[in-house]
């Protein structure tokens, strides 16, 4: 009976083993383990990534590191494979950093010559002016769908390979000083959901085939030296819910039409750019924009009065630094939950607000504008409107302004004077 119990535990146990192993990740082929060594010798050649992390990425990895089982079909045949699908090397987000290193990485990761690499932005170290070509070999990582590398100090051009990473969903590449013109290869990641390359130092035009990534609902590209057209073939870009181009050297040309032809968008920022031209009538199918950035644009003409009745749901509009004229609209007054800068313009009139809104108004460096009593003393110490010049009340003669007395002895004279006229005619 004894025997009988011990061969069926030891046959429970080989069971078990068996399930764990066939249940088991597959292992990452060597040569997209070296691949990977080579991305982290790009970002920190004095690190001993070998071995630090000796074993398998599938089974230990740095922090930024993600590996992940698929399968591939050849000749018939479906295998499980592994496959390196996220390199995070830097902040998710301009404002939210990679959750933080394990207490066993943070002795080695925290010495890293770059501030910004697996560490928080708090973090300083005296090498931090160290610059990294861009790791070429990303090209290998053919199942990458999160690709982070932001504020690593990197150099040199995205290579057209980048092309061929087509299930790339995530391009960060913020804070670097990548240059050069963007490849049209960029065109051919249909999956991409995200492309943040802010604060970089690319030039050039942008590519028209960029209208065809159409899954886009992030598109970043603020603080780089982009020039010619802001392309029209945006307009394919029916996802997109976050639009920053702001701070380029985009042309002549006035604010693009076709925004009002991306009825998700959320938020859009062009200031630094001198488009010039006017405010487009565009606002009727963007009733779900909360934040504009339209500042040092050049703009000129009115302020449309339809920003106010369509742009219910805004949160912030930056229109200062202009040569706007006119009034503010006093559709503006239903923007109560507003900041509005109207800064350094040339406008004028009396500002048509309830006291709600004045409190978020910026509108100094209008000399033309008025404001009158009691906005300015609801405002007081609150905002720019008490710098702004007190309305002139109109000065109304006394003979006009009738009480009740004077309007009933001005009736029955007319009455009296009437009935003078009846009586000379009638002979009475």
């Amino acid at each position: 009976m004894a025997l009988l119990l011990i061969f069926s535990n030891l046959t429970l146990l080989s069971l078990l083993s068996m399930a764990v192993l066939s249940n088991q990740q597959p292992l990452l082929n060597s040569a997209e383990q070296e691949s990977v060594y080579g991305v982290l010798d790009s970002i920190n050649w004095a690190v001993p990534w070998r071995d630090i992390f000796p074993d398998n990425f599938c089974i230990s990895a740095p922090h930024g590191v993600v590996c992940e089982a698929s399968f591939d079909e050849s000749n018939g045949t479906v295998t499980e494979t592994a496959h390196i699908v996220e390199l995070s090397f830097g902040y998710v987000s301009d404002f939210n950093p990679n959750p933080p290193c394990s207490p066993t990485q943070l002795s080695t990761l925290f010495s890293l010559p770059l501030s910004n690499t697996f560490g928080s932005s708090s973090s300083t170290n005296a090498s931090t002016n160290l610059k990294f070509q861009y790791p070429t070999i990303i090209r290998n990582f053919t199942s990458l769908r999160r690709l982070v590398l932001t504020g690593n100090g990197f150099y040199g051009e995205i290579p057209g390979e980048i092309g061929n990473l087509v299930d790339l969903e995530e391009i960060t590449l913020s804070r670097n000083e990548l240059a050069g013109e963007l490849p049209k290869t960029l065109a051919m990641l249909k999956k991409l959901k995200i492309l943040d390359l802010s604060q970089n130092q690319f030039e050039g035009c942008l590519p028209e085939l960029m209208g065809n990534l159409t899954l886009l609902l992030k598109l970043d590209l603020s603080s780089n030296r982009f020039g010619c057209k802001i392309p029209e073939t945006f307009r394919q870009l029916q996802s997109l819910e976050f639009l920053d181009l702001s701070f380029n050297y985009f042309g002549n040309f006035g604010v693009p039409m076709f925004l009002g032809e991306i009825p998700r968008l959320k938020e859009v920022y062009l200031s630094g750019n001198l488009l010039g031209g006017k405010i487009p009538e565009i606002w009727e199918n963007l009733g779900g924009v909360v934040r504009i950035g339209f500042s040092n644009m050049g703009l000129i003409g009115l302020i449309p009065a339809s920003m106010g009745t369509y742009l219910r749901n805004l949160s912030y509009l930056g229109l200062d630094n202009n040569k706007l004229e006119g009034s503010v609209p006093e559709e503006f007054g239903l923007l109560q939950f507003a900041e509005i800068n109207l800064e350094n313009n040339s406008l004028s009139g009396s500002v048509p607000f309830s006291t709600k809104v004045g409190e978020k108004l910026k509108l100094a460096g209008n000399t033309g504008l008025c404001v009158d009593d009691k906005l300015r003393w609801y405002t007081k110490n609150r905002g720019t409107l008490e710098q702004l010049q007190l309305c002139n009340k109109p000065d109304n003669p006394s003979a006009v302004i009738f009480n009740g007395a004077s309007l009933l002895f001005f009736n029955l004279h007319v009455l009296f004077f009437s009935l003078g006229i009846l009586f000379v005619f009638t002979g009475l």
